[in-house]
């Protein structure tokens, strides 16, 4: 496989093929830069008592998380999500389309 300059390259979900190489970034595995954003977010949503679980990631881009400790029935948990949790993940990975909370 012959490496393409990231400029010029074609990325396709993270996959390449034939002389497309998608940017080191984007080919870390989606679940991967996920945990790495919940990381980044981690010690403020500690700070306040609770935590943060990343459950799963499908493959159509839905971020499963799981509440813990004071976050669990925290009113304030669905704006920790959509404000905090969910702009960051999809600012910083593109292929998230959503990410929802599970008990």
């Amino acid at each position: 496989m012959e490496l393409v300059p990231w400029e010029s390259a074609s990325y396709h979900s993270g996959m390449t093929s034939g002389t497309e190489v998608a940017s080191p970034i984007a080919s870390t595995p989606v679940r991967e830069r996920v945990l790495e954003v919940i990381n980044l977010i981690r010690p403020a949503v500690q700070a306040d008592g609770g935590d943060i679980e990343l459950v799963d990631v499908s493959l159509d881009g839905v971020v499963q998380i799981r509440f813990h400790g004071a976050c669990h029935g925290c009113p304030s948990s669905t704006m920790t999500l959509q404000d905090g949790i969910e702009k960051n993940v999809r600012e910083r990975v593109p292929e998230v389309t959503r990410v929802i909370p599970v008990v």
